[in-house]
C-alpha cells in the first residue's frame, strides 16, 4: 500500500427519492438520485492529513444516511490510526464533513476564519442556513479552538510544501478546497466547491448554497487550480467508486486519487 499519496475514502452513501425538491423545502440531499460521501487522505512527507472527517453515525441516522463504514475503522483498516493523523483540514462545518472531529486527539485542525463565523453567527438564527449543520459538530470545533489546536486561516493559506488550501466560499461562507502539487501531478479536492463533475459543464449549482455567485466564480478558480492536466476530484460524485482505482480488493472504500 505504500504507492499513494491521495486517497479518496468513501464511507457513507444515500439513495435519494424520485420527485423534485425546491431550494425551500427539505434536505437537498434528498433530491433524486445518488449521493456519495467521501473524506481524503493525503501523505505528505511525516505528515498524514485527512480532509474532512464525515458524518457521525448519529447524524447518519438522524438523517437517514448510509454509513459504509466509520471513517476512523477505514483508516484502521488503511493500517493507520486516527491519533496518527497530524492535520485536519476542515473544507466547511456541514454536517457531512464535519463530524467526528473529537476521534482525532493528536491532530492540528485547519479551518477558515469565516467558516467559524458563519457557523456560530447569525446566520445559524434562520432554518435554512443551518439545515446542513449539526450543531454537535460546530460545539465540538468550539472546543479544539479553546485546547489551542485550531489553526485559522484568512483566505488561501499552506499547509506543507506542496499541500495548499485555497478559500472558494459559495456552498458555506468560509468553504476551501485542497490543492497538492507534489512536482508531478497536481491533485485539487473540491469537497463541495463542486458536488458533481457534470456541474462544470452548464455552471449547475447543487440547490444548498450561502452565496449563489461565489459557487460560479468557485468553479473558475477549481479550473484554475487544477490546470489543464491536473485531477479535479468532486465532493460526492459517484462516478469517483468507477473513474478511480481501490487500493486493493479488500480495501474497495479507498479509492488512490495519485
Amino acid at each position: 500500500m505504500s504507492d499513494w499519496k491521495v486517497l479518496a475514502i468513501h464511507y457513507g452513501t444515500a439513495v435519494r427519492p424520485v420527485g423534485e425538491l425546491g431550494l425551500e423545502a427539505g434536505d437537498p440531499h434528498d433530491a433524486p438520485g445518488r449521493i456519495e460521501y467521501f473524506v481524503w487522505l493525503i501523505r505528505r512527507g511525516e505528515r498524514l492529513i485527512l480532509v474532512d472527517t464525515g458524518f457521525s453515525p448519529q447524524e447518519a441516522e438522524r438523517r437517514g444516511r448510509t454509513m459504509l463504514i466509520h471513517p476512523v475503522e477505514a483508516l484502521r483498516q488503511l493500517g493507520i490510526s486516527a491519533s496518527s493523523i497530524t492535520d485536519v483540514v476542515i473544507t466547511h462545518l456541514h454536517y457531512d464533513h464535519a463530524g467526528n472531529l473529537a476521534d482525532f486527539p493528536e491532530a492540528l485542525f485547519h479551518l477558515q476564519d469565516r467558516e467559524m463565523a458563519y457557523g456560530t453567527g447569525r446566520c445559524m438564527c434562520h432554518d435554512r442556513l443551518r439545515r446542513p449543520f449539526a450543531v454537535d459538530a460546530v460545539v465540538d470545533a468550539v472546543r479544539l479552538t479553546f485546547t489551542g489546536r485550531m489553526r485559522f486561516h484568512d483566505g488561501n493559506g499552506e499547509i506543507v510544501e506542496g499541500l495548499t488550501i485555497h478559500l472558494v466560499g459559495g456552498h458555506s461562507k468560509g468553504l476551501q478546497v485542497v490543492r497538492l502539487d507534489d512536482g508531478d501531478e497536481v491533485v485539487v479536492i473540491a469537497s463541495d466547491a463542486l458536488h458533481f463533475q457534470r456541474y462544470l459543464e452548464h455552471d449547475d449549482v447543487f440547490p444548498l448554497f450561502a452565496d449563489y455567485a461565489d459557487v460560479l466564480e468557485g468553479y473558475r478558480t477549481l479550473r484554475e487550480l487544477s490546470g489543464p492536466s491536473g485531477v479535479l476530484v468532486p465532493g460526492h460524485d459517484p462516478a469517483v467508486l468507477t473513474g478511480f482505482r481501490s487500493l486493493s480488493p479488500d480495501l474497495a472504500f479507498a479509492k488512490v486519487l495519485r
